[in-house]
């Protein structure tokens, strides 16, 4: 089955979402924004799967602070060792983080914390499998492939103790 793309422009960059009818298999930060311009006045003579419509409202409604769950079929390309870390990411509620050794643990295999943290970090789809929510055991915000601004960036937007102007 042939997969299609769109790219979503979100406050902290562009998205590059690909998929097909078996669902969302990435969902990834493109960060040479000349590779878009060449997809710019291209119309796609393709349907496009009703998935990625899915996920661009609901990242939509993600970034405007109106959804805090997914609800899109994803499909994502890995190992079973990594679909296990994944499918446990997806548990971690929003608002929230853990730590690559809680998360180690919760996975039953409390020694595999870099095995772990390889997994999270190899992580198709962001944001909707939520990687960015894993830190240090000592609170540190280690590692993201999108770059640890961008992480602190969704942690901040995911805060529900967000920081309110007096004036």
């Amino acid at each position: 089955m042939e997969f299609k793309f769109t790219y979503y422009k979100t406050p902290i960059g562009f998205l590059k979402i690909s998929g097909n009818i078996h669902g969302i298999s990435s969902i990834i930060f493109i960060e040479d924004i000349n590779k878009l311009e060449q997809f710019k006045n291209i119309k796609s003579p393709f349907h496009v799967p009703v998935c990625l419509k899915e996920c661009v409202d609901q990242l939509t409604e993600y970034f405007n602070g109106k959804r805090t769950k997914f609800s899109i079929l994803l499909n994502p390309k890995g190992t079973l060792f990594q679909k296990s870390v994944w499918e446990e990411l997806i548990t971690i509620p929003f608002g929230k983080t853990t730590s690559y050794l809680s998360q180690s643990n919760s996975l039953g295999k409390p020694k595999a914390i870099r095995a772990v943290a390889s997994a999270n970090g190899k992580n198709p789809i962001c944001i909707v499998i939520p990687c960015h929510r894993v830190i240090g055991s000592d609170g540190s915000l280690t590692g993201y492939a999108a770059g640890v601004w961008r992480k602190k960036w969704l942690l901040d937007h995911e805060n529900p103790l967000k920081q309110q102007s007096l004036f």
